[in-house]
């Protein structure tokens, strides 16, 4: 049965994602929906799925599907860039939600990429799947809740006909929605593949087994994994234990992480692995899985925004949509700019074979004599800060301690949302005797650094500076008093 992507009538106003909310027109956008229709197969193992990722799979029973998929494309088509992110979206919620497309927009936007995302997974069309936060039950305490039903739920007038046979066959129908975008919505492009948090576990298991077989995809981002990737029939199926990333195929991985990732609820720090000819791993130092910048500003962030506006969305909440968290969320906006360095990192690796940057780890503390792990897992400077990993100004030339941890008394979901504990008035005085304009002096040397190391964007860079003068916390004549 042929794979087909049939236009899934009018689109305007019935899409239904979690995604930015400004109209695409303003940046030069616009959208389609295809329903994605074929056969789709389920695998199994063929042998032992060892932690080194080299995993030998066989089919094992095939399915029809019904599936849709969303795409995002330059108004203009002398703007686009020849490349596609396809990105498995993610359900955590209960619902589709394009993670990868509200984290790196701004670049793609930018630069012309294409966008696609597919609902590859049973969960974001029917609600038959295997695991999302807001059915289970996980982040009820904690005011996660999906801003969407699943599809069919949504508008069964358009969604009705969707038909996912069950996330074993996710995988093939990831694999066909890849080979519709390179044989016939894009002919030609690059295609990337993106996935984040729950897809990024889907998507280490795809590169791992799935991978060698199809050929589709000509780059791997994988972003905010899980030390236990999904296994062949789906997530209630996890792998128990750590599993590294397979290297010896010819598309490169570049895996990008939060201290939330390797430290904290998600534990990858027991599939790290080292960096090879086809293979990065990015920590980000003070980075959480999610932040302010994820649940207020992504959204509206067109590009039009102001710093001042920028800035009072990226400020300091302790949930601005239920139950008060125990700290408040991770307000450092250093996430989103390292991740659109690396979407244009594994482009240039894709386009021209020049490699991204080589990051340094994280610096895990030891363990105690005894064996005990010490209070906190990372090594931290004098401030708090964690020591290693890809470094930025927010955590070099700092007004606060920003983790990816600290909201683990919240409970729940609030635990991938890290914390933001702002310097003292005493202390930042210190830090900055001469006030905004030493600090934002070193806040700039700092930034071009980041650029210069291949973690931060040049085009970036004005927007950055410009946020940090507009949210910093002290006195602007000098002193560093904090204001009231």
């Amino acid at each position: 049965m042929e794979t087909v992507a049939e236009l899934l009538g009018p689109n305007a106003g019935r899409v239904s994602l979690i995604t930015t909310s400004f109209p695409l027109d303003d940046v030069g956008y616009r959208q389609e929906e295809y329903v994605l229709a074929g056969q789709a197969t389920a695998y199994e193992p063929a042998g032992s799925a060892d932690a080194d990722g080299r995993w030998s799979v066989r089919e094992s029973r095939s399915a029809p599907f019904r599936t849709r998929i969303v795409v995002y494309r330059p108004s203009d088509p002398d703007r686009f860039t020849g490349t596609v992110l396809v990105e498995w979206l993610n359900v955590s919620s209960g619902a589709d939600v394009a993670a990868e497309w509200l984290t790196t927009h701004r670049h793609l936007v930018r630069e012309g990429f294409a966008w696609v995302g597919v609902s590859a997974q049973r969960e974001g069309v029917d609600g038959q799947g295997t695991f999302s936060l807001a059915r289970n039950g996980t982040g009820a305490d904690s005011g996660w809740s999906p801003m969407l039903p699943p599809l069919k739920q949504t508008d069964p007038d358009r969604y009705g006909e969707l038909d996912h046979p069950g996330d074993p066959f996710a995988f093939d129908v990831f694999t066909s929605a890849g080979r519709a975008v390179r044989d016939g919505l894009f002919p030609g492009a690059r295609v990337l593949a993106a996935g984040a948090s729950q897809s990024a576990s889907y998507l280490v298991t795809y590169v791992n087994a799935v991978a060698p077989r199809s050929g589709v995809f000509d780059g791997y981002l994988i972003h905010g994994r899980p030390g236990n990737p999904a296994s062949l029939t789906g997530w209630d199926g996890v792998r128990s234990g750590a599993v590294r990333i397979r290297t010896d195929g010819p598309a490169p991985v570049l895996v990008l992480q939060t201290e939330t990732d390797v430290v904290g609820v998600l534990q990858s720090a027991g599939s790290r692995q080292p960096d090879a000819d086809r293979f990065r791993l990015w920590e980000i130092a003070g980075a959480a899985h999610a932040d302010t910048y994820t649940i207020r500003a992504a959204f509206g962030d067109s590009g039009a925004l102001g710093a001042a506006e920028l800035a009072a969305l990226l400020a300091p909440t302790r949930n601005p949509f239920g139950p008060e968290f125990a700290a408040p969320i991770n307000s450092g906006p250093q996430h989103h700019y390292v991740a659109q360095a690396a979407v244009a990192a594994l482009d240039r690796w894709v386009r021209s074979g020049t490699a991204p940057a080589v990051a340094p780890r994280l610096t895990l503390r030891a363990a105690d004599s005894d064996g005990a792990d010490r209070a906190h897992p990372l090594e931290l400077d004098a401030a708090g800060l964690a020591r290693g990993g890809v470094r930025t100004p927010w955590v070099d030339v700092p007004t606060a301690v920003l983790s990816g941890l600290g909201q683990e008394a919240s409970g729940g979901g609030a635990v991938l949302f890290g914390s933001t504990w702002p310097f003292a008035a005493d202390v930042l005085a210190a830090r900055y005797p001469g006030g905004h304009d030493e600090y934002l002096a070193a806040f700039a040397r700092s930034t071009r650094e980041a650029i210069d190391r291949g973690f931060l964007l040049a085009e970036d860079e004005d927007e950055i500076v410009a946020v940090a003068a507009a949210s910093y916390p002290g006195d602007r004549a000098g002193g560093g008093a904090a204001r009231a």
